[in-house]
């Protein structure tokens, strides 16, 4: 249920996700002098979707989910949890349920103000100049962005595929997903993912993070300490020579 590896699909440049360089450290930078340059009239907390996602700070639904750091994701028999390494874009997680997928990440935002509005508008640029196209549409989480996008970018000759972003806004927090496969044209085919979306919570902590960065998630102990076993087996391995080249040994994917 539970994996950890690298993607070439997930790592990929998708539309308004961060480049290398534009991360600050966290440790040299107080988000609370941005905060103090944002307009008076700015809310003090933005307005979310009725129901959730949540914040770790309010009263939430119980449910069983997974301790990834920064996001407490639900979890259930017919979904399959990964965290994904993206040598450009830091570390997102992704649901899997029923051929779809929904890549999950968490970003630092100031307290007052939004970041949805310029980030949708930040991916619908993008798409353009990649040669896609995209629309603004309502959405079970408010205006979302449905884009039409080169399944390998750069090569126009391996077709075309429907991604779909959705975005919320919540205190110091804002949290986005992508949905491929099936649950990019929403309706039924997404509404199992869009239930683990809400249902997500957002432990944003009280260090000062960069607007836009990506907050930190974590391997819970019990999978950290299978990979790193299941990592040091591997290696072992390299210098076995009684190996059965047909027999299945441990699975990792890395594309770069």
């Amino acid at each position: 249920m539970f994996r950890r590896r690298r993607s070439g699909d997930v790592g990929r440049n998708w539309p308004g996700e961060p480049e290398d360089g534009q991360e600050l450290a966290g440790d040299e930078f107080d988000d609370q002098a941005y905060d103090e340059s944002a307009e008076d009239e700015s809310p003090a907390e933005a307005p979310r979707a009725e129901g959730g996602p949540w914040d770790a700070g309010e009263s939430y639904p119980p449910r069983e989910r997974v301790d990834l750091g920064s996001l407490l994701v639900p979890i259930g028999p017919d979904l399959d949890i990964q965290l994904v390494m993206a040598d450009q874009h830091g570390v997102s997680v992704t649901v899997r349920h029923g051929g779809s997928d929904m890549h999950i990440q968490a970003f630092a935002a100031p307290r007052r103000g939004s970041l949805w509005d310029d980030i949708r508008a930040d991916t619908a640029r993008e798409v353009q100049e990649a040669g896609g196209q995209s629309q603004e549409r309502p959405g079970p989480f408010g205006t979302e962005l449905l884009a039409e996008v080169l399944v390998e970018p750069g090569q126009p000759a391996s077709g075309r595929q429907v991604v779909r972003f959705v975005g919320v806004d919540g205190p110091r927090w804002f949290l986005r997903g992508l949905f491929t496969g099936p649950a990019a044209e929403g309706g039924e085919p997404a509404s199992s993912l869009e239930e683990i979306f809400r249902d997500v919570v957002v432990v944003r902590g009280e260090h000062p993070v960069p607007p836009r960065d990506i907050l930190a998630l974590r391997l819970p102990p019990e999978a950290q300490k299978a990979f790193e076993e299941q990592a040091a087996a591997a290696e072992e391995n390299r210098f076995r020579t009684d190996l059965n080249p047909f027999d299945r040994g441990p699975e990792f994917t890395e594309t770069r």
